[in-house]
Order: structure tokens, then sequence, then C-alpha cells
């Protein structure tokens, strides 16, 4: 199984807390695990905004678990903008875009995506 990983899904897996599930078995023994670019760029956002305090390094978190990172490319934003207005969230709807175009589970938290055509594993 390939991966797709939602923002929080990230942090939670840094701290120990995802780890501690039975889902953190399906995600250590994925074939691939990817994190989004637009996830960084998300985090990033909230960071500056005073919203959310990392531990650690955000550009070390996905490497030390030996994720891979997925880069936008053009087919994912025009595929993220015709999207059906499911939900409002831009970066969510680009993981869904990307998870749709390149074969991918999205996991995540958010019941919302599960209104779309793409495969998602709720933690």
């Amino acid at each position: 199984m390939r991966l797709l990983l939602d923002s929080h899904v990230v942090l939670w897996y840094d701290i120990a807390a995802l780890r501690s599930i039975s889902d953190s078995k399906t995600i250590q023994a994925a074939e691939e695990v990817f994190v989004s670019a637009a996830s960084f760029w998300e985090l990033t956002i909230k960071q500056s905004q005073l919203k959310l305090h990392l531990r650690s390094d955000l550009k070390s978190i996905g490497a030390r678990a030996g994720f891979k990172v997925l880069a936008i490319t053009p087919e994912h934003g025009v595929a993220a903008g015709e999207l059906p207005l499911h939900h409002r969230d831009p970066f969510d709807r680009m993981l869904v875009a990307q998870a749709m175009l390149e074969n991918l589970t999205l996991v995540t938290h958010d019941p919302t995506l599960l209104h779309y055509d793409v495969p998602v594993l709720l933690v």
C-alpha cells in the first residue's frame, strides 16, 4: 500500500501519538509513505501565525521516519481546482488531488475527505 499523510498525521507520527495506535502498523508496513509539499507549506504558515509549535525541525520530521516528499505539479493544481467543494481547505483539496493522481491512500483524521473518490484511511 502507498500512503499520503495528512499534515496532522505527520505531526502525530512525529510526537509518537500515532505510533501507539493500531493504524501506525499500517503506516510502518506501507510500501511507500509520502508527505506532500503542501503539508510543509500549511504547517509553516500555522507555525508563523503562532497556531502551532513544533517540537522538531519541520524538514526533518518526515526524513527521520523515511517518508518521501511529494512535490506539487501543475496537474495536481488543476485537479485540486476541479474537485467538488466538499471541503474548502485548499491544502486538503491538494492532498485529495495528489492521492487521486498518484494512486495513494490518504491517511487523515478528517471524515469530510471520505466524500471524495479517493481511498482514505481514517486514524
